[in-house]
């Protein structure tokens, strides 16, 4: 193997183990962890390139290798892809979502903070979503065609052998039931005003780095959520951060999204909390 090989497996190894240790500080579950070690392993003993894996069989080339299941698949796939993890940001705490969505033609930093403002999107894939379900339009400087063009750049960036959430699809491609993301929101809060949660030290808003943000892994009915507080510009100016949550989740075959969860401040369903953007399955719920 050549020095090029050597050092992108490497790269995607070191990545792992990053990930398995802070998954590991962070109380996730230690099969998670194990298994993030386990691919770590696998990748530094391949023979040849992990990108020429990619670029000759995609997903499925990399789900043949042993220890890799589609979730670890699809995170050394948009590692060679694009060489970040949004994942591994998002543990470390230094994840820039503004950042992330201006990669996408068309988007800069003013308009991407105003799109991750609004709509609390800090993904392309919740970011595609937005631009399915007719969010994105309504975001002031966007419209139906600049939508249109947003829609065609992520469908040419993103890798369609990874399912994602799409407007228009079955209930359950819809990701969790409001029932089930209301109840990892509580489990989420109530160990954090308990002080019970591993925290970690945000990049943003954190001029001193200290370690404030309370994170939570969970598997509630299926899916794998990581539940944060909001650490956005508009949290802070609102005096929301302790108030917003953000749900990322995850099924066994790694289709993946967000929901923010907040205290409603209007209407029938005021001091109820509500998951953005369901708020007619979540007066359903309360109804019943």
């Amino acid at each position: 193997m050549n020095d090029v090989a050597t050092s992108i497996n490497a790269r995607c190894a070191d990545r792992l183990r990053e990930a398995a240790d802070l998954l590991e500080a962070q109380r996730a579950n230690p099969f998670r962890v194990s298994a993030y070690r386990k691919a770590a392993a696998t990748v530094l003993g391949l023979e040849g390139n992990i990108a020429d894996i990619v670029e000759r069989e995609g997903l499925p080339g990399l789900e043949a290798l042993p220890g890799i299941g589609r979730g670890i698949a699809s995170a050394l796939l948009e590692m060679t892809r694009t060489g970040r993890w949004i994942q591994l940001e998002r543990l470390r705490g230094n994840a820039d979502p503004v950042q992330l969505l201006t990669v996408v033609p068309g988007l800069g930093h003013r308009l991407a903070e105003r799109i991750h403002e609004e709509l609390h999107v800090d993904t392309l894939e919740a970011l595609e979503l937005a631009a399915h379900d007719g969010r994105l339009e309504s975001v002031p400087g966007v419209g139906p065609r600049r939508a249109s063009a947003i829609r065609a750049s992520l469908q040419s960036m993103l890798s369609r052998s990874r399912p994602r959430f799409v407007a228009g699809t079955r209930a359950s491609a819809r990701g969790p039931s409001v029932g089930t993301l209301l109840a990892v929101d509580a489990e989420y809060r109530k160990g954090a005003e308990a002080g019970r949660l591993p925290t970690i030290a945000p990049r943003r808003f954190n001029p001193s780095g200290e370690a404030w943000l309370p994170v939570l892994h969970a598997v509630r009915d299926g899916w794998h959520f990581t539940a944060l507080y909001s650490n956005t510009a508009q949290a802070h100016q609102l005096n929301r951060t302790r108030d917003w949550v953000v749900l990322y989740f995850y099924d066994d075959e790694h289709a993946e999204g967000q929901h923010t969860v907040v205290t409603e401040t209007h209407g029938a369903l005021t001091g109820r909390r509500v998951v953005r953007g369901r708020e007619s399955e979540c007066r359903n719920l309360y109804a019943a």
